[in-house]
């Protein structure tokens, strides 16, 4: 769980600096303890019933063919699927649990699936770029 939280903390500073910056500097909760739910269920509570399956069905397939890590992408993506909110809110880290957790069950999988594909296509890009 550690690893998933460093590793999300370098996609992060990485693919969106600017909620970086503001995670940092708003009582630090870099340490993405908020996600913890989201890696330890797989999602399960954030998503309505027949979501979840097609979530768990595109992670256990990236990681045949993209990445055995793309349960992070997919966080990252929840993340940036609200993005304007939390940095126009300048939320804290209880804001952002708060938030996420009025928002569970709430979240357009597709569109957030969709995000995940495409912040690892991006990370993969800025890779072979360097």
């Amino acid at each position: 769980m550690d690893m998933h939280f460093a590793n999300m903390r370098s996609l992060i500073q990485i693919l969106d600096s600017e909620m970086y910056d503001l995670m940092d500097s708003n009582g630090d909760y870099t340490h993405f303890y908020f996600c913890y739910r989201w890696f330890l269920l797989d999602f399960k509570r954030e998503l309505v019933y027949d979501d979840v399956f097609a979530t768990w069905e595109v992670i256990w397939a990236a990681k045949h063919i993209a990445s055995g890590h793309f349960v992070l992408f997919l966080a990252l993506a929840l993340l940036e699927t609200y993005r304007d909110i939390i940095l126009s809110n300048s939320m804290d880290f209880t804001d952002v649990i708060k938030f996420f957790n009025e928002m569970a069950e709430r979240h357009n999988a597709q569109a957030v699936l969709q995000l995940a594909r495409s912040l690892a296509l991006q990370l993969q890009m800025i890779i072979e770029n360097k």
